[in-house]
């Protein structure tokens, strides 16, 4: 389930967790949603990816998807450092 400001997500084990979205974006050459988001009880910031479509999560498995991602998520950090500054 996706809303403005939280993403709730089912571990391997059942157990929901709410998570913090980042920023979500539509990619218009595959015509797919994504959504970046982080776990606000963990220190070490890891960031984790996923597609959606309407509130529906699924797991990114293509390298190449992947690799798109990475580099939006790096525009996105230098968008945000410049803004920071």
């Amino acid at each position: 389930m996706v809303n403005e400001k939280t993403i709730v997500i089912t571990d391997d084990e059942g157990n929901e967790k709410e998570m913090e979205i980042l920023f979500t974006f539509d990619h218009e050459v595959s015509n797919r949603s994504y959504v970046l988001y982080t776990d606000p009880e963990d220190d070490q910031g890891e960031v984790y990816a996923s597609k959606y479509n309407e509130g529906v999560l699924e797991e990114v498995t293509d390298e190449k998807e992947f690799a798109m991602i990475e580099e939006v998520f790096n525009t996105y950090l230098e968008e945000f450092y410049i803004d920071e500054e």
